[in-house]
Formats: structure tokens, sequence, C-alpha cells
């Protein structure tokens, strides 16, 4: 789905038993509790004390303080013995932390009806442990495992691995919202009321076509570092696949699914792990796989991102800003056909308007007039803010003004969506009205069902998000062969080396048309500039919905994506 929302978290304060609580709240140095004094006793060489220099102290005074020095020494003694002795006492815990972290699992068993037939299944909820290269445990990773149970051979079953992205993100919207066996409802295009929220069964479930494994990384969910490594050792582009990976492995060999048609199906920045991730397990665990799903797909986070004297992401944005102003009707003159619209919008996208903003200052007042008055037909926007902004309005820019004159803040994972703006004379959109519609409703049946159906988590915390995981993501990544180089977050290289090296492996792209997260345009840009040879090229497969980012929150969209998606893993099961 999403990057997590992200909070300030204070700085841990270095505790001591010997600071004040005022040192202890304070941040900067700590001072040092036992103050030194400079003596103003010497010892001479008949073992004599004696007054130093002018200062004179009497017999009777030096005999208080080495009475006060002697017993201030026996409380220091009966300190340390003290906490001699309330050492063995901590053995208990000491031991207990060294203790391997072990797994857990419930198994419960449900049924569902999908095109008219009953299907038995298993749910399985459970955390499997994965090591380092020294057999050190590093992580619990959890999953929720669905497999039908009426299957005599599983391994000749497919099996697909579900997640979300962020980074730093859980599966709950895919396992709550899409092809799971069940889903939480939420309104269309609009703000979901209050709980109690209604949780159904899915009768768009794929269970029908493959069993499902939801999948949780390091950070997320009820999975967690365990041992000497912590949840941050696993943010990263690279850190984060090799997890996946080694879970993966683990459970194939566990539940005798090698020989299963294998497929990965991830969202978003899941999109970006997917194809990493499916290099890695071809080339580093010899496991390969029959499909790739990508959802609201981004390769190359270079597309997405708006930086400085950088052109192409306003190009790509552009007609995904002209189907967000035709569905809100905010264009002058509105077309009847969708479609033929955006058809009209891509192609000025690539030629008028990226041949204007590739003259940069070169482009005349008059040329910018033209291009501005042609800008706002497609977008919505007025002529003379495209001409202040130069043609280039950012995607934060778009969504507080587009709908500015209604007071309202238009949608970034699903354009459709809008909500009160909070400032009227901001220049950025200060939330995403998507994100705040349904957010409540996924969490809150996500943590009743998985605690009430299958039986797990009781005594235990589901992180939606991993606070801080976007911040502290290590994007540093080796890349495929003769693509961008080390440190560029591109895995556009990793997707076209598990293509060459498995020729077979099918590929399904699906796109929002109102998902002004990873723009349509932008993917079909990165896919139409792979380099793959014709025979390649015709294994990947590009799908549109009417909705957003998570499509499947529209009900015609999540029924046509199950077809699709249905139909693309049997196709690719076929030897």
């Amino acid at each position: 789905m999403t990057a997590p929302n992200y909070f300030w978290i204070p700085r841990r304060l270095a505790n001591s038993s010997c600071s004040s609580a005022v040192e202890q709240n304070s941040p900067g140095r700590r001072r040092n509790p036992y103050k030194q004094v400079e003596s103003r006793l010497c010892l001479t060489a008949k073992n004599e004390f004696i007054p130093r220099r002018e200062t004179m102290i009497r017999v009777k005074s030096l005999t208080v303080l080495l009475a006060l020095a002697l017993s201030m020494t026996t409380i220091a003694t009966g300190v340390c013995a003290q906490d001699q002795v309330a050492k063995p006492a901590d053995k208990p815990a000491d031991a207990a932390a060294a203790a391997p972290p072990k797994e857990e699992s419930s198994v419960t068993d449900h049924s569902i009806k999908i095109g008219g037939q009953t299907i038995p299944y298993k749910a399985t909820a459970q955390t499997i442990l994965l090591k380092d290269d020294k057999g050190e445990p590093t992580a619990l990773l959890y999953s929720t495992a669905y497999t039908r149970s009426d299957v005599k051979d599983p391994s000749q079953r497919s099996v697909a691995f579900l997640y979300n992205g962020g980074p730093g993100s859980s599966s709950v919207w895919l396992h709550m919202g899409s092809v799971g066996p069940r889903r939480v409802v939420t309104v269309n295009a609009g703000l979901t009321p209050p709980a109690p929220y209604k949780v159904t069964d899915n009768p768009e479930c794929l269970l029908d076509k493959t069993d499902l494994v939801f999948v949780d990384p390091v950070g997320t969910g009820f999975s967690h570092a365990v041992g000497k490594a912590q949840d941050k050792d696993f943010w990263g582009v690279d850190q984060d696949v090799k997890s996946l990976a080694q879970f993966i492995t683990i459970y194939v060999t566990r539940n005798n699914r090698w020989n299963s048609p294998k497929f990965l199906i991830g969202e978003s920045y899941g999109t970006f792990r997917s194809a990493a991730l499916g290099n890695y397990l071809q080339d580093h665990d010899n496991l390969y796989l029959n499909g790739i799903v990508l959802i609201s797909s981004v390769l190359d986070l270079g597309t997405i991102s708006f930086n400085p004297g950088q052109d192409f992401t306003y190009i790509f944005y552009m007609p995904s800003y002209a189907a967000t102003a035709w569905y809100h009707k905010m264009l002058k003159d509105r077309p009847e056909n969708l479609n033929a619209f955006l058809d009209e919008a891509r192609n000025f996208a690539q030629t008028d308007y990226s041949n204007a903003l590739m003259k940069g200052a070169a482009l005349s007042a008059t040329e910018k007039a033209e291009v501005a008055k042609k800008l706002a037909r497609f977008t919505g926007l007025g002529e003379d803010y495209l001409v202040k902004a130069n043609l280039r309005v950012n995607l934060f820019q778009f969504m507080k003004e587009l709908q500015r004159s209604r007071g309202l803040t238009t949608g970034r994972l699903d354009a459709r969506f809008s909500g009160p703006t909070f400032d009227l004379l901001g220049e950025f959109a200060e939330y995403d009205p998507q994100e705040t519609a349904i957010s409540g409703a996924f969490v809150a049946a996500f943590n009743g069902y998985v605690r009430e159906d299958l039986k797990f988590g009781q005594d235990k915390t589901y992180r939606v998000a991993a606070d801080g995981a976007g911040r502290q993501w290590d994007w540093k990544h080796q890349g495929g062969e003769n693509f961008g180089f080390p440190g560029s977050p591109n895995v556009e290289g990793d997707l076209v080396g598990a293509m060459i090296s498995n020729p077979h492996l099918q590929i399904e792209v699906e796109n929002g048309i109102y998902d002004l997260a990873t723009p349509f345009l932008a993917t079909e840009y990165t896919m139409d500039h792979l380099g793959l040879a014709e025979n390649l090229r015709k294994n990947i497969h590009l799908k549109y919905y009417e909705a957003g980012h998570m499509m499947y929150v529209r009900d015609e969209d999540l029924a046509k994506l199950k077809a699709n998606v249905a139909s693309f893993i049997d196709g690719a099961s076929k030897p």
C-alpha cells in the first residue's frame, strides 16, 4: 500500500543510578556524580598526616575524618557485597534472554464459497525463525498462509506470496482488501463510517486458483528482530530481499512446495521488492518462479521523484492529472470518452509538453503561454497558475490546487477521494484523504480477525507500519548488470535478469488510472525501456482499472483484478 505515517520519536535518554533526575533528562553531557576535590593532607614517610602548606588540622579533627573514611569504606563494601549477592538472582533472566527464540503457530479450519463452489481451507498464522550465515537467530517473520485442505498433493498446486510496500508496511492492505478469504467493507471513493466495521467472506478470493501466503517484513505486523539483531538491520533494499528470500525458501521446503508453481504478488514498493526478490530467488536459491504480479508498480524511483532540474516526472504525471480532473468534472470541455481523452493526454505529454519542458529557460514567453493553455485543458488548472508554476506542478501542489475552489484536497493513493482542506491559502496538500478514509477500518478489522478467527497474537501488538523504516531505509542496491550504478534505487535490471535467466517467467502489471502515487505513464515508460527481446516482451501484460493505488477497494475492480490474476496464474502454471 503506502508509505507509513512517520512520527517523531524523542531520543532515548541514558540512565544512570548515580545521576539526578535533572541530569537524566538532560540530553547534553552527563556530570560525574562523584565530585573530585584536592586533598588538604599529606602522608609523610613515617605514615604521619601533617598539615599541607598553611592549613592546620587538629588531631581530633583528623581522627574524625579517619573514622568517617572507614565507615564509608564499610558501607561501600556492604553495597558491593549486596550487588554480588544479587547477581545469582539475575541469572534466570539472563538465561531466558539467551534461550533460542521460539516459533509460534496457530492452525484453524475454515471454508468459503467461491463461484458457487465451497472450498475448505486451513489458515496457518505463524512465525518462522530466520538465521544469519553463522546460524545465529536474527528474526521471527510472521505470515498468514491459506491452503486448500482437500488437495491430495500440494506440490502440484500453485502458491503465491503476497506483501505490501512502504517500505515499512505490513500486508494488512492486500490481506483484508484484495484476494484473501476475508474482506473489510469500506465506502467506495468516500469516508468509511466509524466502528463497528463489517468483515465478510470474500467471493473474489483466489483460493480457487492458488494457495496464499501473506507476509509481513521485519518490523511490521508480528515480525521482529531477535538475538543481537535489530529491526533496522533489515531495513534496506538488499537486506529486505534477503530476509524474504530466506523466509520463502524455508516455507517452500517445510511444506513440500518446491514443485509447485510459484508466484510473487506485491503492491507499490512491494513491486520494487518483487523485481529484486524474484531475481535473487532464482540466482541465489535456484528457486524459479512462474510469475510476478506487480500491483501499482514502480521499479525506478526516479520516475516518481520531483527532483530539481529533472522534468521526466512532470511528464509521467500529466495524464494521471488529466484523469483526475476528468473524474472530478474540473474540465471546461469535459469529453464523454475517458479512454480516448487519456490517449490524447498521453500524446500531448510525450510531444508538445515534453518538448516545452526540455527547452528549459530557452522556452519563450509566447511558447510557454501556448503550452499552458493546452495544459489547462487537460489538467483543469488555471492558465495563470501554470505559467507561474513554470509549467511544472508537482503532486502535492496538484492535490491542493485542483479542488481549492471547493475547499477540498484531492487524494494521492486514489484521486477519486476528496477531503476538507486545512489551509485554503496553502501551496501543498497536508494529507491524503484516501488514506484517512479507509485506514481505521482495515486496521480494526484485521486486529479483530487475527485474534478471534485465527487465534493468534492475543498478547502481541500488530504493527501496521514500522515507524522510522522509511527514514532509515538503506537504498543501496547492487542492481542488475548494465543498469544504473550501485546505490541507485532502480530494480529494472533485476527484472530483466530474472526474465532472461527464466524465459518462461510471466509478468502482469496492474495499473489504477486514478493512482497519483505510481502514475500509469511512468509504468508504461519503464516496461517499454527494459531493452528486452521481442520474445520476452510478450511475457509482460498490462491491465488497467478505474480506481487508484488500491484498485481493489472498488468492488467492480476487485472482481476484475481477481479475474485477471486468476487467468494469469492459470496461464503461467501450464507446462
